[in-house]
This record gives structure tokens, C-alpha cells and sequence, in this order.
């Protein structure tokens, strides 16, 4: 997504393919498919598998804050 200011674009960053568990503080993995061709959606629910206790956690995707990187 290009920002309107000229030399600025704001940078989309997809979900980690890892986070920590909140219930043990294992390493819960992200199970859902993401498709290569779009960019996450605020609101979208993405699950995650603790490989240690097995707890699914979904968790839903926020627009990141306006980080701005100039080029």
C-alpha cells in the first residue's frame, strides 16, 4: 500500500509464522493457509497450535500502527 506522501510507503507485515504460547510458554505455530497473492485483512482470525500443551489459539489480525519507511 502506497501512502499519499511522495517517497513513503507503509509496510504490511503478515502474521509470525510462530508466537508464544499464552497458556504454557511453549511455541504455538500458525496453522492457518495464507494465501501469497493478498495481503492480511484487519479483522481476519488466524490459528496458531502450541506444539508443547496442543491449545489452539485464533488470533485476530490488527492494521499495524503507521510505520513509515522512506525511500
Amino acid at each position: 500500500h502506497t501512502d499519499a506522501s511522495p517517497g513513503t510507503q507503509r509496510v504490511m507485515r503478515n502474521p509470525p509464522e510462530s508466537i508464544v504460547c499464552v497458556e504454557c510458554g511453549g511455541t504455538a505455530h500458525l496453522i492457518s493457509f495464507l494465501p501469497e497473492d493478498e495481503p492480511p485483512e484487519p479483522g481476519t482470525a488466524y490459528a496458531y497450535r502450541c506444539s508443547d500443551c496442543i491449545d489452539r489459539f485464533d488470533v485476530v489480525w490488527e492494521e499495524e500502527p503507521d510505520y513509515e519507511r522512506q525511500w
